[in-house]
This record gives C-alpha cells, structure tokens and sequence, in this order.
C-alpha cells in the first residue's frame, strides 16, 4: 500500500452522535475483528497507520477509542503477553498538572488526566511512576469522574479523570520499558495518522458544503487546492515512514508534519465554507471541533523544539 487515505470518504457516524452510539460502534467494530490491525514495525505498519486514518476520517471520537484499544493490543504483543479475550483497552498514561498514578505494593493508587473510554472499556494499560501495569476497570477501585471534561471537542469520548485507590495491577514490562521500547516511537507515529485522518474527514465536509451549492469561486479553489497538497505532503511523510525504522526522529517528523496539516486544513475550510456549515450542519460542526482538541496531544512548540534538538544531534 503507498497511500494512507482512500479515495473514497468512509461513511460518518449518525449525527448527533452520543457517547452510547461511539461505544456501541466501537464494540461491534470489536466484535467483527475491525480493531485487529497489524501489529506495528513489522511489514504491514502502513496498512495499520491506514486503518487508524480512516477510523480518524469516519469520526475522530470513534478513533480516539480505537486507536487507544489497538495501541494497548501492540504494547501487550511487545511485552509477549495477551490481552483478556473480548476485552475493550485504553492506555492511561497522562500526567499533567502534577497528576499522575503511582505504584505502591502492587496496587495502584493516584489520578490520572485524560482517560478516554471511562465507561466502555473493560481493562486499562496505566503509567504508574516509571512503569506500566495493567489494571481491571471493573475494580472498585476505580473512581470515574467525568464531570472533569468540558470539552465541547471530543465531547462524546467519555474522557475524564479516574482516581485508583488501590487497584490491583500487573506489570507489563521492567521499570522504564514503557518509554524506552521500539514501539513507543510507533504508537506516537500512529496516532499521526489519525490526525491525518480527521485533517481528511474536515476537507470532506468542505468539499460537500460546495458540492450541494453547485459553485465554488476562485477563492475557495485555491483554498481547497492548498489543503489536498497539505494532505498528500503529510500522507507522504507518513507513507514513507512505514516503510522505514521509526525513530524519535521520524515518529516526531510524523507528528509534526500531520499536527500542520491539521491547523492549516482546519483554518482554510472555515474559510471556504464561512459560518453556515458549521454552525447549520452537526456532522461538520463536531469535526472542526473535534480536531483542535484531539491534535493537541502534539504540543506545538515544545514538541518542536524537542524536535530541532533530536535533528541537530543528529547532524
């Protein structure tokens, strides 16, 4: 495969979408073997990337879901273990504002940021200190706030915090394994290719806002022109990076290259459409909201400059 976007647009989730219609629809794409992506670094990992891209084109609350369950399933491989059987996983790995998880005598205890799927998924990949563990949601445990998200982005993605007071944990891999493995470069190269995918599914609704119109003026070819070369220049880096070793280096030349498609794809389709669609058309309206939260996991200028630093030392 040379491409990461299909030529046709898959079909969107019914609008309004709800947390209940995303978890559903991420269960039956369970159920019918539609997560079971092939296994990252290995021969296939465009084919993956290409997956998690159209799951991001059909919907980015969907993807972020998926790509979480399927992100879990290759850290579980990489650690030579197995995921429960018919189990719906996330990894939980935030630690922002001071937050994060801790582990203490074989129990998990602390809270932790960011935790998508809080009602859907059975089993969590938690980062607690220098390790990761695998924890039973199920536990009581596990508190689940999601009164914590306010987003109107991403707003059906049943994100929130979670408190663990004590929650019974298996290792998965050595103190520091987490951060230091292979495919830590590959999971965040991945999830590149879900920001490509909403960047994708956002042209799309443009492009059908004109298409029921019936005209389009210079302005807005232009605009529509800039944004597939955008598409292609960001698919293209991560076409090409399938195909080689994925590094700090090229995971983050991915992100990069898909979190500027995403600001540039996002500025210009408001332009051409103006304010009608997104504030007359739901499906439309939930991308170009969706996006800026979802691709802030690339964090701008930081990440850069961690970038510049990884180029320069390798000159």
């Amino acid at each position: 495969m040379n491409v990461l976007l299909a030529a046709t647009p898959p079909k969107p989730l019914p609008s309004p979408r709800t947390t209940a219609s995303v978890g559903a629809e991420l269960r039956s794409l369970h159920a019918a073997g539609a997560l079971e992506l092939p296994l990252p670094g290995g021969a296939r990992t465009a084919d993956r990337w290409a997956a998690l891209a159209g799951f991001g084109r059909r919907d980015l609350v969907l993807a972020r879901l998926a790509e979480g369950h399927t992100d879990a399933v290759a850290i579980l491989a990489e650690a030579d273990r197995s995921p429960v059987p018919g189990a719906l996983y996330g990894v939980w790995a935030a630690k922002s504002g001071g937050t994060g998880a801790a582990l203490q005598n074989g129990s998990v205890t602390g809270t932790v940021r960011f935790c998508s799927g809080l009602s859907t998924l059975e089993r969590a990949l938690v980062a607690a200190g220098d390790q990761l563990v695998e924890v039973d949601l199920a536990d009581p445990g596990v508190r689940r706030h999601p009164d914590a998200w306010q987003a109107v982005g991403m707003d059906a993605s049943d994100s929130g915090d979670v408190v663990f007071d004590g929650v019974p944990a298996t290792l998965v891999g050595p103190p520091g394994w987490y951060v230091a493995r292979p495919g830590f470069a590959l999971g965040g190269a991945g999830v590149a290719a879900v920001w490509l995918g909403g960047a994708a599914g956002v042209l799309d609704g443009a492009l059908a806002y004109l298409r029921e119109r019936g005209e389009a003026d210079e302005h807005q070819l232009a605009h529509v022109g800039a944004m597939h070369t955008a598409l292609s220049c960001a698919e293209a880096v991560l076409v090409r990076a399938a195909a080689a070793e994925v590094n700090a280096l090229v995971a983050g030349t991915c992100r990069a290259a898909a979190e500027r498609t995403a600001v540039e794809v996002l500025e210009r389709a408001l332009k051409v459409t103006g304010p009608t669609p997104a504030c007359r058309d739901r499906r439309f309206a939930q991308r170009v909201a969706d996006l800026p939260v979802y691709v802030r996991q690339h964090h701008a200028e930081r990440d850069l400059a961690a970038l510049g630093r990884t180029v320069l030392g390798a000159a």
